[in-house]
């Protein structure tokens, strides 16, 4: 979904904004850590490598990318928030960590809006519901009416409690008005194999992550969560297509740094513009 050539085009900002965050001429004097929040195979860990790489050459210096799975997301932001802010330090971060749970837990160990600084939106995609194949299902109108019919034993797994794919699947068994069990795990990768696995019945993943097993038969697809059809499967109906209107979500994904990393000179980096920024992007509605 995001090819060599997109991802260049996505971090003429961000690649230009790591190498002022230095403030010097020889930023960068050792590798760049990128803290993946998730675990390894999953949506933002491929993105991760992806975008590492064109940093890495842009950079002129390798992009080393560190996984710290846990918490929806939140133990890879805080242990980002606490780096030393030299520019050697960011993390790829997600709606989950940074615009969800801040508000569902009752003591973050960090505040998205003091404790980081904006470098460059990555991406945004589209979030679709799969089931596997285990279930006998081939339409949205058959997973309800099996629902139904098994109220609370069909389960969907998640990338943890309170991240998108969390949400999009409490606001699907809402609308649907159907009950469904939730099984958290440390990142989409692990929810994903326990789908393929037939451990879990149902997920909601980004269509980038989900994209190859549904090409190759391995889990089916039922409904997206947008608007509209997405060009990488448009035999997929939208989920109000299949007969559950008001069901949109997606995932975005934002690069940052350490709140005081110095953006240019030795001004310090103001945060303030992260509200603006994650405010502007799409997330479960």
């Amino acid at each position: 979904m995001l090819t060599r050539r997109a991802a260049v085009a996505t971090l003429l900002a961000s690649g230009a904004g790591i190498r002022a965050a230095g403030a010097q001429a020889a930023y960068p004097d050792q590798p760049v850590r990128m803290i993946v929040p998730f675990a390894p195979g999953g949506p933002g860990d491929t993105v991760a490598r992806l975008i590492g790489r064109v940093m890495g050459d842009r950079l002129g210096k390798p992009v080393v990318v560190e996984n710290r799975s846990g918490g929806g997301g939140v133990i890879g932001v805080e242990a980002a928030a606490r780096s030393r802010p030299d520019g050697h330090t960011v993390v790829l971060a997600s709606t989950g960590a940074l615009a969800i749970l801040p508000h569902l837990m009752p003591r973050m160990p960090y505040d998205p809006l003091r404790d980081l600084a904006p470098v460059s939106l990555v991406l945004a995609v589209p979030q679709v519901i799969v089931v596997g194949k285990s279930l006998r299902v081939r339409t949205l109108q058959d997973l309800v009416a099996e629902a139904k019919k098994r109220p609370g034993q069909i389960t969907y797994g998640s990338a943890g409690n309170g991240t998108t794919t969390h949400l999009a699947a409490e606001l699907f068994r809402l609308r649907a008005g159907i009950e469904l069990v939730h099984v958290p795990y440390r990142g989409a990768a692990p929810a994903m194999a326990d789908l393929l696995a037939g451990q879990v019945d149902m997920l909601l993943p980004d269509v980038p992550v989900v994209l190859p097993h549904v090409r190759d038969g391995a889990v089916v697809a039922l409904g997206v969560a947008a608007r509209e059809r997405n060009a990488a499967l448009p035999e997929v109906p939208t989920i109000a297509e299949g007969g559950v209107p008001g069901v949109e979500s997606g995932t975005w994904y934002g690069l940052l740094a350490p709140a005081s990393t110095p953006p240019t000179g030795s001004r310090p980096c103001r945060p303030r513009p992260l509200r603006r920024w994650a405010m502007r992007q799409p997330a479960a509605r």
